[in-house]
């Protein structure tokens, strides 16, 4: 293990951090970078919003697009996942009896998106049921081809999903449902940072990320990948001066999602900060990072496992920095619904100081506890996790 880390981190040091797959941590030097560029811009907002934000939001994606294995002119910045995916939602259409497939671990927010076109247009979603525990990735691939149909327009998948932490075999999908005619939007909102990433050889047609979790970069810092073909048609959810620019400098693509309106840029332009910060703490670079991370989950849900005499739900091989693992003897959640907050999880946190996530699978009955793993964490604050367990349950 490196040496303890945690103090790049403003954590509070009271607390046992084990969340950061809800919404990231940033560390101090990241949120120093942020306030340069607030700062800067605060001293002469005209002339940091008209004349020097494109040539900055360039250098950024530039460095961004490099670690993605991207081409910069196919990167645009939004503020989170859920709003990328709501723009290539919005952006297209569909017609009534089309039909849009996606999983049972599809985040909840990205599931209401779903559904608003829906109703919208008539278009229908068919959700794979994906079970959990599930033995392979071959498994999670044959159930989502299953799915598919002749009206099948397009497919929203999770890179990494974030209830139960498991990485789809995502290049076999979205090259064998492109074989039948089906593109394929990427709900990345985890994978950057935690998997490496090459988007280009990826060829989806979208992909959407969050540079806020795994990358560790402010809060309001994603991105959306539009393959060059799919770009004309994608527009951002706030139309702005960019919809009629006789520019011909820049793309379309860039000229209206690089401006939908004033709004605190910082985040973004910290991204390259947090790439380079994060990968100077260990002497591998960002490959000994996510390996790092990898081997603190896989370690900690062993663990956990042990503790509550349950099998681990898939191989090693399918969780990244972040794993779920079910509650043994606790079929229902108490709570009474998915969105509910578990008493399990406020006895952890208002007895125990344990911030980690306790939830319930979408259609399913099954309580999962969710741990995250980053730089900042240590095994001893998992076997704290444990005993707590052991104790309450």
């Amino acid at each position: 293990m490196p040496q303890d880390l945690a103090h790049h981190w403003p954590l509070d040091p009271a607390v046992t951090f084990l969340n950061h797959g809800s919404y990231g941590a940033c560390p101090r030097a990241v949120l120093e970078a942020q306030q340069h560029f607030r700062e800067r811009m605060e001293r002469n907002p005209v002339q940091f919003l008209t004349r020097a934000l494109e040539p900055l939001l360039d250098e950024a994606r530039q460095e961004l697009a490099a670690f993605l294995g991207a081409d910069p002119q196919n990167l645009a910045f939004v503020p989170n996942t859920t709003t990328g995916v709501n723009a290539v939602l919005r952006s297209l259409r569909f017609e009534p009896g089309d039909e849009v497939l996606t999983t049972t671990h599809v985040y909840a927010a990205c599931r209401n998106a779903l559904d608003f076109i829906a109703d919208r247009t008539g278009a229908r979603i068919i959700p794979a049921a994906i079970p959990f525990p599930v033995e392979s990735p071959e498994r999670i691939s044959a159930l989502i081809l299953a799915a598919k149909t002749p009206r099948t327009r397009l497919a929203l998948l999770d890179h990494v999903t974030s209830p139960t932490g498991l990485i789809f075999p995502i290049a076999r999908l979205v090259r064998d449902l492109a074989t039948h005619g089906i593109e394929t939007l990427v709900d990345g909102a985890h994978a950057p940072g935690m998997l490496p990433l090459d988007l280009e050889s990826l060829g989806a047609a979208y992909y959407v990320g969050n540079c806020h979790k795994w990358l560790c970069a402010p809060k309001g810092a994603a991105f959306l990948h539009v393959r060059p073909d799919r770009q004309p048609a994608v527009r951002p959810l706030a139309i702005s001066h960019g919809a009629n620019s006789r520019r011909q400098d820049r793309s379309r693509f860039h000229l209206e999602f690089d401006w939908t309106g004033t709004n605190d840029p910082t985040a973004c332009l910290a991204v390259p900060v947090a790439i380079r910060f994060l990968g100077s703490l260990l002497p591998g670079g960002w490959p000994a990072v996510m390996a790092r991370n990898h081997a603190l989950a896989s370690e900690a849900r062993r663990l956990l496992c042990r503790t509550l005499a349950v099998s681990p739900p898939c191989p090693d091989a399918m969780i990244g920095a972040m794993a779920a693992v079910p509650l043994p003897n606790a079929s229902e959640n108490p709570g009474g619904s998915p969105s509910a907050r578990d008493p399990l999880e406020m006895a952890l946190y208002q007895q125990c100081k344990i911030e980690v996530p306790v939830t319930t699978l979408p259609a399913s009955p099954l309580r999962l506890i969710r741990i995250s793993a980053h730089l900042y964490n240590s095994p001893s604050q998992y076997a704290h996790l444990a005993q707590a367990l052991a104790e309450l349950l």
